[in-house]
């Protein structure tokens, strides 16, 4: 049962070749006009607010807040690719940031045994969900919501309301208090991330096999694609990351409360929606969530310096998620339109040389 839908609709070459150069910007505005909004707001702001905006202190406060955020949205795009989509992100990382303290500070374990025990559990985790989903039949929206709301209340059962605090490695605060030329470390573990989730959706098989199942799951059955494996494999792929984003909450905050780790749900879902108007717009892409996560960054940055109120954060974040949502509906009926309006000679003539 599928949550959402996975189409691509970025041009092709053939398609490009046809056109005017006018028409080809028209035909790429909407592919890159959310990178270009992206430079415009950097510039905008880095020449409004020249002594607090362009500066290195800002760039690293950006990097700091928003990468639980960015890898956040890329737990969340690996299910949304398939059609399906994970809620349980944003409600596990409430537990999982809290186990990560409580089982070194409450049951002495080392550093490195605590993060390994909380990964494998977000992976448990993403398991369940991709049972429910797919053998229990129960609609992904559901079953994550379901699954994110009984996490969050073992969370509360676990901390009886109250703070996790105690003394903790140095090596734990490491993970994310590490700088590497004068920038978080925690800025790398995104790009990696990112990078190796391109490379295996863009050049990979098992990446055209996940959306082809976005984009019709019955014709990727009929295909030969193990369809219920893929889905599954998707929902654990997004519970480790969340846990891993959970350990480097964690690391962070050096405390855990279950007041914490529920406000990153809505943002991280915008970044990924986001993802899916810009780069390959029509579904979602490893670089087309990184333009969403980092546009939010620096919209939520610049208004915040020209003096916004507490508000404005998740006013700006529900906005624009409303937003991405409209964008991608129209974009895809307008190609869907487009397509039923194609004279069946265009159509014919635009096959022939792929059939040659």
């Amino acid at each position: 049962m599928q949550s959402i839908e996975s189409n691509a609709l970025e041009p092709t070459r053939a398609e490009l070749s046809s056109m005017s150069f006018g028409q080809k910007i028209q035909r790429l505005l909407p592919v890159y006009g959310l990178v270009i909004l992206t430079v415009f707001l950097i510039l905008l702001f880095s020449i409004l607010l020249p002594q607090t905006f362009p500066t290195m202190l800002n760039l690293r406060s950006i990097i700091s807040d928003k990468t639980i955020i960015a890898i956040l949205s890329l737990a969340a795009m690996i299910p949304m690719a398939a059609g399906r989509i994970d809620l349980t992100i944003g409600y596990g990382i409430v537990l999982w940031h809290v186990l990560a303290i409580s089982l070194q500070t409450m049951f002495g374990l080392p550093w490195p045994v605590a993060v390994l025990i909380v990964i494998a559990l977000g992976a448990l985790t993403g398991f369940l969900n991709g049972l429910l989903v797919e053998v229990a039949k129960i609609d992904s929206f559901i079953a994550t919501l379901g699954t994110g709301t009984v996490l969050y209340a073992i969370a509360l059962w676990h901390t009886g309301g109250r703070q996790v605090v105690g003394m903790l490695p140095q090596g734990f605060y490491a993970l994310n208090g590490t700088m590497v030329f004068g920038l978080p470390i925690t800025g790398i573990y995104v790009l990696a991330l990112a990078f190796a989730m391109w490379i295996v959706l863009e050049y990979l098989p098992i990446g055209r096999y996940v959306y082809a199942i976005g984009a019709n799951p019955k014709a990727a059955a009929l295909n030969g694609i193990p369809v219920r494996r893929f889905v599954i494999g998707a929902f654990i792929t997004s519970g480790t990351l969340a846990a891993v984003a959970g350990v480097l909450l964690a690391s962070k905050l050096r405390i855990g409360q279950a007041s914490v780790g529920l406000e990153y749900l809505l943002p991280a879902l915008v970044g990924a929606f986001l993802g899916s108007t810009t780069i390959k717009p029509g579904r979602v892409n490893v670089w087309g969530t990184m333009i969403g996560v980092i546009i939010l960054a620096v919209g939520i940055a610049g208004i915040q310096q020209f003096g916004g109120s507490f508000y404005v954060e998740p006013l700006f974040n529900g906005v624009t998620l409303l937003v991405a949502i409209g964008i991608a509906g129209y974009a895809q009926r307008r190609r869907s339109h487009a397509g039923r309006m194609a004279p069946p000679q265009a159509s014919q003539l635009s096959a022939k040389p792929a059939e040659e």
